[in-house]
C-alpha cells in the first residue's frame, strides 16, 4: 500500500506503507497518516514525510534501548557485578588460589552486608559495618584490608567496563583501613629449638631437616620449598635463592649442620628440588606438613591467646635474625642476609638488642 503527496519542496512524493496483508494497513489509515504528513507540512513541525517518520521511530527505540540498558546497569547489585568479575578474574588474572581467596571473602564478608544492594547506592556506613563485623570476628587486620582491596577492584572493573560510573566509595583515602602491630615478639631459645628440632626428628626426617635449614639460614618457607640442588653449593658453603620475595637473588650461607644435612641428602640432579613433595614430580610442598603443626602445638602453643606468641615456621626465620641481634651483629647485615628491602623491616628485630642492654644494665645491681 502506497501514498502519494507534496513534500517540503512541492515535489511529489510516491511512499509504500508496506504490504496490507503483512502490516495490516487499510485505506483508513493510510489515509491518517496521510493526514498528519499534511498537517506537519503545514505547520512545520514533526515528520513530513515516511522516511522521517520512520527514522523518529528508530530512533526512539534507540534511545528506549540505551534508557532500558542504562536502567539495568544501574540496578545490578555488587553480587551481580562480582559474578561476572569472577569469571574475569578467573579467566585474566592470577592464580586459582588468588580468586578462590577472593570469592571465599566476598561469599563469607562482603555479601552479608552489602546484600543486593546496587553499587551506586553502596555506602561509607557500609564498608564500616563491614570492618566491624571482620573485626568483630576475630579476623586480622590484614584480612580486612584485603577485603577492602577486592571491594576496590570490584568497583574498578566496572567502572572499566562502563557498568558503574559513580565514585569509587573503597578508593584511596575514603575508607580508613586497619592497621596492626605485625612484629611478632616471639622466638625461640636455643634450648626450645633443640627441643623442636628432636621433637621433629622423631616424626618427619623431611619435616626436621627443612625447619633447621630455616633456623640456621633465615630462608622463609617458600625459599626452602622451591630450593634446587642446583643452587646448592656445599663445598663454598652457600646457597642461592632465586626470585625471592624482594624480587633479587640473594646468597645464604650454610653452618657446619646445614652442609651435614645437604650431604646426607644428596647431592641430587641440578633440576630437582631437594625437597619435593611427596606424590607429586619434582613439584614443591604447597605448606609445611601438619607434623610440623602438629610439633609445635605440643610443645610451645597450648594456652597462648595472643597470636603474636605463637610459634609457627615463620618463627624460625625471626628466630635466626634474633640470634644475630643477640650476637651483636650489625642490623645492616641481618638484612642483607634476611633479604629485606628497607631497614625498617630488619629495625623490627632491634627491640631484642635493648632487652640485652636492660638486662645487662639490672645486672649491676645484682653484683
Amino acid at each position: 500500500m502506497t501514498v502519494r503527496y507534496y513534500d517540503a519542496d512541492n515535489n511529489r512524493v510516491e511512499e509504500a506503507l508496506g504490504w496490507a496483508s503483512k502490516k495490516g494497513w487499510t485505506v483508513k489509515d493510510a489515509a491518517k497518516e496521510l493526514a498528519k504528513l499534511k498537517a506537519n507540512k503545514t505547520t512545520g513541525s514533526g515528520p513530513q514525510s515516511l522516511r522521517d517518520s520512520r527514522k523518529i521511530v528508530k530512533q526512539e527505540k534507540k534511545e528506549s534501548a540505551e534508557q532500558k540498558k542504562r536502567e539495568e546497569i544501574k540496578n545490578l547489585s555488587y553480587a551481580d557485578i562480582f559474578s561476572k568479575y569472577l569469571i574475569y578474574f578467573q579467566n585474566n588474572k592470577r592464580s586459582a588460589k588468588s580468586w578462590k581467596r577472593e570469592e571465599q571473602l566476598t561469599r563469607l564478608h562482603i555479601l552479608p552486608v552489602f546484600k543486593n544492594t546496587p553499587l551506586g547506592k553502596i555506602s561509607q556506613i557500609q564498608l564500616e559495618r563491614l570492618k566491624k563485623n571482620m573485626a568483630d570476628a576475630g579476623l586480622t587486620a590484614r584480612t580486612v584490608r584485603y577485603a577492602l582491596a577486592v571491594v576496590r577492584q570490584v568497583f574498578n572493573y566496572a567502572i572499566r567496563e562502563s557498568l558503574f560510573s559513580g565514585q569509587n566509595p573503597a578508593a584511596g583515602g575514603k575508607v580508613v583501613r586497619p592497621q596492626e602491630d605485625n612484629r611478632k615478639d616471639r622466638y625461640l631459645s636455643r634450648e626450645e629449638a633443640d627441643l623442636l628440632l628432636s621433637e621433629l626428628a622423631k616424626r618427619s626426617g623431611e619435616v626436621h631437616d627443612m625447619a633447621m635449614l630455616s633456623l640456621f639460614t633465615g630462608m622463609r618457607f617458600g625459599e626452602v620449598a622451591n630450593l634446587k640442588w642446583s643452587d646448592v653449593d656445599p663445598f663454598q658453603g652457600i646457597i642461592i635463592l632465586r626470585n625471592t620475595k624482594s624480587g633479587k637473588n640473594r646468597p645464604a650461607y650454610m653452618t657446619p649442620d646445614i652442609k651435614k644435612m645437604f650431604a646426607r641428602r644428596g647431592p641430587g640432579a641440578r633440576d630437582l628440588l631437594v625437597f619435593p613433595a611427596r606424590g607429586r614430580e619434582n613439584k614443591p610442598h604447597y605448606m609445611i606438613s601438619h607434623i610440623y603443626y602438629d610439633v609445635v602445638g605440643k610443645l610451645f602453643n597450648q594456652g597462648v591467646n595472643d597470636k603474636k606468641q605463637w610459634v609457627n615456621f615463620h618463627t624460625l626465620r625471626h628466630t635466626f635474625a634474633s640470634w644475630l641481634v643477640e650476637a651483636d651483629t650489625n642490623l645492616y647485615l641481618i638484612k642483607d642476609l634476611l633479604g629485606h628491602s628497607d631497614l625498617k623491616l630488619t629495625e623490627r628485630y632491634s627491640h631484642i638488642g635493648e632487652n640485652q642492654l636492660k638486662q645487662a644494665v639490672l645486672k649491676l645491681q645484682n653484683s
